[in-house]
C-alpha cells in the first residue's frame, strides 16, 4: 500500500540499501525488511540513520522483488512514497524511465483543466485532460484497445503488455498512428497522469502501483452533501462508509485525484442526539440534520476527517457493492 495514514498506529518500514550503479534495473541495491513497529516518520528516521531511505519502487521487478521478501505474519509495510500536504501536482508517464517533458507535449488549446488528472489522445492526436475514473478506451504499449478506467487501464496493460502508452516517441509510432485512424471511436486513455505523490529519498520516478481490490469511485463534480447523497444512491450504493483501516485507505487512494480541498464522505451530524453517524440505506433525508453538519475527508496531506457545513461543495466517493 502506498499512503500515509493519518491514524496514530504503527507499522513495520522497508528500508533501501543504495549500491554504487548507474542503471535503474541492475539491482545492486538491497532491500532490508526490519521487523519493528513505527510510525511512518519514524521509519523513515530510522531508514536514514541505519541505511539510505525508506525504500523507493521504481518498477515492477522492484515490486517483485518487494512481494518476495518476508513479511512474517506483517500484511503491510511502509515504502518511501508520501503525499505532500497542499502539494503541486506534476505530469508523469506511467511508464517507468520515461520522462515528462513539458516542450513536448501536445494539449488541445485549453488543456489541461483543473481537476482532471489523466489525460486522452484524439484521433488527431491532440491531448485531452479527463477524469481518471471516467470509462474509456485505452492503449497498451505493445498492446491492443479495449475500455476501463485509467487505474484499471494501467493494471491491464501491466499485467498484459508493458504499461499503457507512454512518451511522446510511442504515441507518434506509424503503428499507433494507424491503429488510432482505424478505431470508432474518437479518444483513448496514454499513460499520462499527475498527482502529489513524492518518494521520502526526493528521486522522481513516477512509479505507482495501487491496489485496485477497493470498490469505491469518486465523482470529480462540486456538489453539496445532500446532492452528493443523493447522486451516490441514484447512481452507485451510497455515499461511501469507513469503517476500519481498509476503508480508509480506499477512500484516500480515490480522495488522492479529487479537484477541491475536501471530499464528502457518507458521515453526519445529529444535534438532538449529539452524535456522529454514518448513513446507510434506511436512512433519509426526511429525518432531518438540524445542524447541516456532515464528514469531509482531506483530499491530500494526511486525509483527515473534518466537520464541514452541508451546503459547501466538494467532490464525493461513492460506494459500489
Amino acid at each position: 500500500y502506498f499512503h500515509i495514514l493519518y491514524f496514530p498506529l504503527v507499522h513495520t518500514e522497508m528500508c533501501l540499501f543504495t549500491a554504487q550503479c548507474c542503471f535503474m534495473d541492475c539491482q545492486l541495491y538491497q532491500f532490508h525488511y526490519i521487523n519493528e513497529s513505527k510510525t511512518w516518520t519514524e521509519a523513515q528516521q530510522y531508514c536514514r540513520e541505519n541505511h539510505t531511505d525508506l525504500v523507493t519502487v521504481t518498477n515492477m521487478k522492484d515490486m517483485k522483488r518487494l512481494i518476495n521478501i518476508s513479511a512474517g505474519d506483517q500484511s503491510e509495510a511502509w515504502i518511501g512514497l508520501y503525499d505532500q500536504t497542499l502539494g503541486n501536482r506534476t505530469w508523469r508517464w506511467s511508464l517507468p524511465g520515461v520522462e515528462f517533458n513539458e516542450s513536448e507535449t501536445n494539449w488541445y488549446n485549453g488543456e489541461p483543466k483543473d481537476g482532471r488528472n489523466c489525460a486522452h489522445m484524439l484521433l488527431k492526436v491532440k491531448w485531452l485532460s479527463i477524469d481518471c475514473s471516467f470509462p474509456s478506451y485505452f492503449l497498451c504499449y505493445n498492446g491492443k484497445l479495449k475500455q476501463k478506467s485509467w487505474l484499471e487501464a494501467q493494471s491491464y496493460c501491466r499485467e498484459n503488455h508493458t504499461d499503457l502508452i507512454s512518451g511522446t516517441k510511442q504515441l507518434q509510432d506509424e503503428e499507433v498512428k494507424m491503429m488510432m485512424n482505424s478505431a470508432d471511436f474518437e479518444k483513448v486513455f496514454i499513460g499520462l497522469f499527475r498527482d502529489t505523490w513524492r518518494w521520502s529519498d526526493g528521486s522522481s520516478f513516477s512509479f505507482r502501483h495501487w491496489n485496485l481490490k477497493f470498490d469505491n469511485h469518486i465523482i470529480n463534480s462540486a456538489m453539496n452533501w445532500h446532492e452528493a447523497l443523493t447522486y451516490c444512491r441514484e447512481n452507485h450504493h451510497d455515499l461511501v462508509t469507513i469503517t476500519n483501516m481498509d476503508d480508509q485507505r480506499s477512500v484516500q487512494q480515490e480522495a488522492q485525484f479529487a479537484s477541491t480541498p475536501f471530499v464528502w464522505i457518507g458521515l453526519r451530524f445529529n444535534c438532538s442526539r449529539n452524535v456522529w453517524f454514518w448513513v446507510c440505506d434506511n436512512w433519509t433525508w426526511n429525518e432531518q440534520n438540524d445542524c447541516n453538519m456532515f464528514g469531509a475527508m482531506q483530499a491530500g496531506g494526511e486525509h483527515r476527517w473534518f466537520q464541514r457545513n452541508g451546503s459547501e461543495r466538494f467532490n464525493f466517493i461513492c460506494s459500489k457493492y
